[in-house]
């Protein structure tokens, strides 16, 4: 800006003079000053230049009318509530030169001691780089254009701080011409500004602040000062800061991920996609279960896209030719052959439980969260997962926990059947179902495919039904009985009815009629609980649908744990109906008392009875096979029992039937010396003796079921119960290197296994 010449400045200096006297006494009248204003209290000192006498009185003159305006100037206001609020400060230049210009150039005791409210329209405020600037409002017409009276004016300020070693030098205004400041006006008069630069307000001084002043309220209230447009710049930089860091997270965590994945599915080849286009999938079926891109392993599997069905269930995975010319073992004719007469050549098998229907002791990794949570079944546990991930975790535990080598082990085994549990969401789900829908399906197809590259014949067996035939956990749902019983007894009947309708058209067709030689219509339905008539008439009805759709296999039904007997004279007429009964002495709280000794002499001699007894039509039904049973001589694995009922060994089974629950110790000794450790202690640390105890029983029991139209042991393997696990026992030792080569027959003195504990 220009400045004015020197003859206007001497003039308003004169003026200036002779009005200041008569201000000073008016004003300390006005304000009641306890003590007239000296002259050093109204003007400069020291050696900072001096503000003219004549142009102080023009300004105090200014500020005096200013004054007298105000009573008006409030009538203009609107009340504060009613004010908007400006969203943020307006940073301008340091030079820039605002229109709103200072009412006064200093401030005497006075003026100083006089009421906030008669204040706060006088004060100003020192901003951050040195600057000052008014709290004055437009309508105060004063200004000046001259840049050097405005300097003095500055000057003039800080001399009223009682601060001159503050004033700035011509070295640090031009410093400061680079910097910004933020123009307060009547921002900080309605309490928008930052507190440690509100005038008075948080100051012990009710003169305008000064660097010094600012920086004794800082170290007295622990608030440090900044440039209102420095804060917003740095809470900018921060913010996107804090962004850059998130977002760096979220790649790594999101790599770590992809790493992660790319780990879980090592195992999984799905190199035989290379050859194969995803434009070759219809747009409707990505993503589905007929999507091969979508499957998690994919070997040996026809990953050709088709949405052809047999019975409304798909052929996906399946190749156009099969070859049924493989034996398992030299003791059995090939699958193209036919088995011929099982109660002549009993089969010798195992199962692939805790595979396609889930079995927490199987896999207690499944199963491992707090108990609060309730997970004691797949129902509960897709419930917890959630769709997707119930989808990706099963799938992950179908596809690695049954492999190819699963069945060149079994083979190997000298063993020569299969029997593969699935469950009815394999083929379809209702209502509220959480069930992973179709994919075992096509896992059990491949494992039908892989039962035959080893001459291993396939019982097929429906192990969870609607409404759960039994309630506990492996029918996917513990807890009611609701299959031919309760409100949706009759639906779930025929729901069941047409799975098996759907199924048998499949397995009808040509390929499966040689490997398929048992087909389970219901996994041990539970006729404590349902009507023995109903079950009966069930049977009969799935019997007759069944043979209706070309279905040749073998046609089995479970014992309902009625008692071998007791199925004398009943279901008769069916060819190829056959008995299944499933024999263990440990869920029997009248026969896991028993001692080692007697356990084997039990399956020898008890065993063999029944089962003569059940295969004579004039004592029992008929056919009768033994489809599950293992060599464990407790309840102690975890789980077992279902997940959280403890076990009658040690007398924590809590089942809430008083009928069943076992809650002293049902060890041989019934006291407290009963114990799991050494029941669950890993096969390398078992005694030579219960060793012997382990593969005597059994070979007993194998002996027993060959009796009848042969076994199936449960299961082929588990994560950590050895005395389930077929394969885990091979490895231990405690079971015969091949199934048909037997070292125990029977046909000898049961050992009393001394020096064997009975609590272990």
């Amino acid at each position: 800006m220009a400045r004015e010449d020197s003859e206007t400045d001497n003039r308003r200096r004169r003026d200036s003079q002779t009005r200041h006297k008569h201000h000073k006494k008016k004003r300390s009248r006005e304000h009641g000053s306890a003590r007239p204003t000296s002259g050093s209290e109204g003007t400069s000192q020291g050696t900072a230049q001096r503000l003219s006498m004549n142009a102080l009185a023009q300004l105090n003159e200014y500020n005096t009318r200013g004054i007298k305006q105000e009573p008006s100037r409030e009538k203009e206001r609107k009340p504060k509530r009613d004010r908007s609020r400006k969203p943020e400060y307006k940073a301008v230049d340091a030079e820039y030169d605002p229109p709103r210009r200072s009412r006064r150039a200093s401030q005497s005791e006075g003026e100083r001691n006089a009421p906030r409210k008669e204040r706060r329209r006088k004060e100003g405020y020192r901003d951050g780089d040195g600057g000052y600037e008014s709290r004055g409002y437009e309508s105060r017409g004063y200004e000046s254009n001259d840049r050097e009276e405005r300097r003095r004016r500055r000057r003039q300020r800080v001399v009223e701080t009682e601060d001159e070693e503050d004033i700035p030098n011509e070295k640090g205004k031009k410093h400061r011409k680079k910097d910004r400041r933020v123009v307060s006006g009547a921002i900080v008069e309605e309490g928008r500004a930052i507190p440690a630069i509100r005038g008075g307000a948080t100051s012990k001084h009710s003169s305008y602040d000064s660097y010094d002043s600012i920086a004794k309220e800082k170290a007295s209230t622990g608030f440090e000062f900044k440039q209102y447009w420095g804060n917003r710049k740095k809470k900018r930089w921060i913010i996107a800061g804090v962004a850059l860091v998130v977002l760096i997270i979220i790649i790594v965590v999101a790599v770590v991920v992809s790493k992660k994945n790319s780990s879980n599915n090592s195992d999984a080849d799905k190199s035989n996609l290379s050859g194969v286009s995803e434009d070759s999938i219809p747009v409707a079926a990505r993503g589905t279960y007929l999507d091969p891109f979508t499957w998690y392993d994919t070997t040996d599997l026809n990953v050709t896209y088709t949405n052809e069905t047999v019975g409304d269930l798909p052929i996906m995975g399946l190749f156009t030719d099969w070859d049924d010319s493989k034996a398992a073992n030299d003791k059995v004719p090939a699958i193209e052959k036919g088995w011929g007469d099982y109660s002549k050549t009993p089969a010798r098998g195992v199962n692939l439980g805790g595979w396609l229907s889930l079995e927490p002791f199987i896999t207690p990794s499944l199963f491992n969260y707090d108990s609060k949570l309730g997970i004691i079944d797949e129902w509960t546990l897709c419930n917890h997962l959630g769709a997707k991930t119930a989808a990706s975790t099963l799938e992950k535990h179908y596809a690695t926990f049954v492999t190819e080598q699963t069945f060149q082990e079994i083979q190997a085994a000298g063993l020569d059947h299969v029997r593969i549990p699935y469950s009815y969401w394999a083929v379809q789900t209702y209502d509220d179902d959480p069930y992973v829908f179709r994919t075992s399906w096509r896992y059990l197809l491949r494992g039908i495919e892989w039962a035959r590259k080893y001459g291993l014949r396939v019982n097929l067996d429906l192990h969870g039904l609607p409404g759960s035939q039994n309630g506990w956990n492996h029918s996917g749902r513990q807890g009611l009985v609701n299959w031919l019983n309760g409100t949706n007894g009759d639906l779930n009947s025929q729901r069941s009815l047409d799975v098996h309708d759907r199924l048998t058209k499949f397995f009808a067709q040509d390929r499966y009629k040689n490997i398929i030689t048992f087909y389970g219509l219901a996994n041990e339905p539970r006729m404590v609980s349902l009507s023995a008539d109903a079950v009966i008439s069930w049977t009969t009805q799935a019997y007759n649908l069944v043979r209706k759709n070309g279905m040749t296999a073998n046609i089995v039904f479970g014992d309902g744990f009625m008692g071998l007997a007791n199925w004398q004279g009943k279901l008769t007429g069916m060819d190829g109906l056959v008995l299944d009964v499933h024999q263990y002495l440990i869920f029997n709280n009248d026969q896991i008392i028993y001692t080692h000794q007697k356990k084997v002499q039990y399956a020898c001699d008890g065993w063999t009875q029944q089962t003569e007894q059940s295969m004579n039509t004039a004592t029992g039904f008929g056919p009768t096979m033994f489809a599950e049973w293992s060599q464990a001589d407790t309840d102690c694995t975890q789980y077992l029992t279902n997940v959280g009922w403890g076990n009658r060994w040690t007398g924590t089974y809590d089942s809430g039937n008083a009928s069943t629950q076992a809650l002293t110790p049902l060890c041989p000794t019934k006291d407290s010396s009963c114990t799991c450790d050494g029941a669950n202690a890993d096969p390398s640390q078992y005694s030579a003796a219960y060793k012997q105890f382990l593969k005597m029983f059994a070979e007993a029991q194998m002996v027993s079921f060959e009796k009848g139209w042969g076994w199936w042991y449960w299961t082929w393997d588990t994560e950590s119960a050895p005395q389930w696990s077929y394969k885990k026992g091979l490895a231990a030792g405690i079971l015969p290197a091949t199934a048909y080569d037997k070292d125990f027959n029977c046909d000898s003195d049961v050992p009393d296994f001394s020096g064997l504990s009975e609590t272990y």
